[in-house]
């Protein structure tokens, strides 16, 4: 094992932090190595892993021209300026339910983006995309690459957001499928992983790919972590915006 020494603002970076109305995001952990969500789409930007993973799912379904993006990345001017318009031309209550408040926006992460059926100008705050055809195709498939449907219906109250079909999250594999499987939003996914961590020390999980075993280990408030991980193998770590790190390491012992 080799020791990692994590400064405080590493807890607000990574593909699993939750943020939302409870949980901002500071402004020195906004976006990060940013590129174009795809083809056609040079000025929708997200996370490099992100836009990697999307266009493997769209290559896979050939989805380019059939599914646009529409919004990715937002800086928190771009999201307080779109958040004020909405508030004069939709009101309060709708505004509410459709746009997070500046600094509250997953969109500033640069993990978040919104997708519309291509056909006519998509509303930029709620774009089409039916569950039929291609979009539920893409839905059907996107876990495999590490997204999420982010704002489900019946889940309103959980996430403070209405139930939006076109925005998707990328938390990366194997957290997306767990999500799914399972009927957690990333509200839910990371009390579950703590309660996990707590009483079996982790969860294990298993998919055709290989195995792995998640588990989230507390942050030193105010002051460096060190955190052990593997010497030799693959492993992930991430933030989660509420005082820890989630480590996802990759057993090489699976034989699927």
């Amino acid at each position: 094992m080799r020791v990692l020494h994590l400064p405080p603002c590493r807890v607000c970076r990574g593909d699993l932090i939750l943020v939302n109305g409870e949980h901002p995001l500071p402004r020195d952990a906004e976006g990060g190595d940013l590129v174009p969500a795809g083809p056609g789409a040079p000025d929708v930007l997200l996370e490099r892993r992100a836009a990697v993973s999307l266009g493997r799912l769209m290559d896979e379904l050939d989805a380019w021209g059939s599914i646009v993006p529409v919004s990715g990345w937002r800086s928190r001017e771009e999201q307080e300026r779109l958040y004020a318009q909405s508030l004069r031309e939709n009101g309060e209550e709708f505004t509410r339910q459709f746009v997070a408040r500046p600094g509250c926006s997953e969109h500033e992460t640069g993990l978040a983006i919104d997708l519309a059926l291509a056909g006519e100008e998509p509303d930029f705050i709620r774009p089409p995309f039916p569950d039929r055809g291609i979009c539920r195709r893409f839905r059907q498939r996107c876990a495999d690459f590490g997204f999420v449907l982010r704002y489900p219906a019946g889940k309103e109250t959980v996430t403070g957001i209405a139930h939006e079909p076109w925005h998707f999250r990328y938390v990366g594999v194997p957290h997306a499928a767990v999500m799914i499987q399972r009927g957690l939003t990333l509200e839910e996914y990371l009390p579950f992983l703590r309660d996990q961590s707590a009483r079996e020390g982790g969860l294990e999980y298993t998919w055709p790919e290989g195995r792995a075993h998640i588990v989230i280990l507390p942050a030193r408030a105010g002051a460096d972590t060190r955190l052990q991980v593997p010497e030799k193998g693959r492993y992930t770590l991430s933030g989660d915006n509420q005082g820890g790190f989630v480590l996802t390491e990759w057993r090489r012992d699976h034989a699927g």
